[in-house]
């Protein structure tokens, strides 16, 4: 007993350490909530207006619903289609997620109107690597006439067979139309498809564009 009296006698009184040290007390850290898209861009409404070509019109009609129900619901964008400019318009919604999902859905929208599926076209939504890289034959090589159409048959091959052997080969997509190439697909993917093209148009035999096309596909797999 006498020994717990020595105890309680012996506490000794705790005193706050900033009364010892003389300092004040730190406010605690001001928690920021992140700023939303629609505060980024100052609370402003952005655009972007893409062109409808007369011969897309037709296929833009029966695909709507394919192209609008990713664009609003999924990445927050409001989109219409005016039917006197023959545009159709994007815009920011006060609750759209990222700033950068405008310009995402108006490539979407842009290679659609390329000649691209929707299928195809809508991977530009999922991923950020992606995009369309386009180009002329008479970029490659001068041609007219005659030779202008048989470059135009290389490329595609019969029924088609040279052009998804390369897209195959390569995970791209790729549309012709007329003398216009465009090629949907990673940088180093669109690198190797745009090689492939170019050699049938300068006049390389498909088989030869084959083989050199299954050495650097195996390369690539490699590498990666």
């Amino acid at each position: 007993m006498e020994s717990n009296g020595g105890a309680s006698s012996m506490d000794l009184e705790t005193v706050p350490a900033e009364q010892k040290l003389g300092t004040v007390s730190l406010p605690l850290k001001p928690k920021f909530e992140p700023l939303t898209a629609h505060e980024m861009s100052g609370g402003k409404i952005q655009f972007r207006k893409v062109s409808v070509p007369q011969h897309r019109y037709t296929p833009l009609k029966k695909a709507w619903m394919e192209i609008y129900t990713p664009i609003y619901d999924q990445m927050k964008i409001d989109v219409r289609m005016n039917l006197k400019n023959r545009k159709v318009e994007l815009k920011t919604r006060s609750d759209t997620p990222e700033v950068g999902n405008l310009q995402k859905c108006a490539d979407f929208v842009h290679a659609f109107m390329l000649g691209f599926d929707v299928i195809d076209a809508v991977a530009l939504l999922r991923m950020d690597e992606l995009y369309v890289d386009s180009f002329e034959i008479k970029d490659v090589k001068t041609l007219r006439g005659e030779h202008l159409s048989r470059a135009i048959g290389r490329l595609s091959g019969k029924g088609g067979k040279t052009k998804f052997a390369i897209e195959n080969a390569t995970k791209t997509r790729i549309v012709i139309a007329d003398s216009k190439i465009h090629i949907l697909g990673s940088f180093v993917n669109i690198k190797v498809a745009r090689d492939s093209l170019c050699s049938l148009i300068l006049g390389s035999p498909a088989g030869k564009v084959y083989s050199k096309l299954r050495a650097v596909t195996s390369r690539l797999a490699e590498r990666f």
